[in-house]
């Protein structure tokens, strides 16, 4: 990540919290803890934020709290190649007439281009993947209602009584911080509430993760494998991976970045687990 990126981030960490630590921002930034240190003094001389023991803080705490993890606009850029073909791979389940939930996320919003010329019913969290469905395609968009976190770009509420309990799918696109043997992992427990909600309104979750995120870890549990449908990710994928999806009895979807990013048009292989 770049000096400018990891800035971004560390500002949007400390302006949510209004408390960062080193060792936070180090997972955050997927870099060193000199590198983070050596970043909050540059921001701190430039009066972006304070430096204290073991982190830095905000000078102006924002009203509203932010969620953990990278921003939406420094995470779109990030494995751009295998987010892409990761998420035609997935579009190619949907057919016209389909009733699905895609979930806000870096990943399946790159589904939004391989849908355009789809006619689906879609509940979507995601202001972005909204604003691209309805200005660019001819399919059913709705939107819950709640909170907006302008970081992420998602709309999160608190209540149970919103329109999600009423939207019936057939399948949930989803991305994820990690995946592992105990499941899937996300940062914040308000978006851990959020996706429970959405998971009970779908038949099958199709989870869209790129083959690092096999290696990432979390400190909150989504769900179990054994409630995922469906696996999408790139052809860099691990054997030791695959082999825990398949004992898990979840099914592989292995989209290949090499021709996609050459503009061929690969066909997803999928190997059922």
């Amino acid at each position: 990540m770049h000096e400018t990126e990891r800035h971004r981030v560390i500002l949007s960490a400390v302006q949510s919290k209004p408390f960062a630590s080193v060792a936070e921002l180090v997972e955050l930034t997927e870099s060193s803890e000199a590198t983070i240190r050596r970043d909050i003094a540059q921001l701190h001389l430039k009066k972006k934020l304070r430096r204290v023991r073991g982190g830095a803080e905000a000078l102006t705490p924002a009203h509203v709290t932010a969620l953990n993890g990278r921003p939406f606009s420094v995470n779109i850029s990030i494995n751009i190649a295998q987010k892409r073909a990761i998420a035609k791979a997935a579009a190619d389940l949907c057919e016209d007439g389909d009733t699905i939930i895609i979930n806000g996320g870096t990943t399946t919003f790159q589904m939004v281009h391989p849908l355009a010329t789809r006619r689906l019913q879609i509940l979507t969290n995601s202001f972005p993947i909204a604003e691209h469905l309805l200005n660019h395609t001819k399919n059913t968009v709705m939107l819950p209602g709640g909170t907006i976190y302008r970081e992420q770009n998602i709309v999160l509420s608190p209540f149970e009584n919103d329109v999600i309990r009423n939207f019936y799918a057939r399948r949930m696109f989803m991305g994820a911080q990690g995946i592992g043997p105990l499941g899937v992992m996300e940062q914040d427990p308000l978006i851990i509430h959020a996706e429970e909600k959405l998971l009970g309104q779908a038949d099958e979750l199709v989870l869209l993760v790129d083959s690092a995120k096999f290696s990432r870890r979390s400190a909150l549990i989504l769900c179990p494998l054994t409630r995922i449908h469906s696996v999408v990710t790139d052809d860099g994928i691990e054997d030791r991976h695959a082999q825990m999806l398949a004992d898990a009895g979840v099914r592989l979807i292995v989209a290949p970045v090499a021709r996609s990013a050459r503009g061929e048009e690969p066909e997803a292989e999928a190997a059922e687990g």
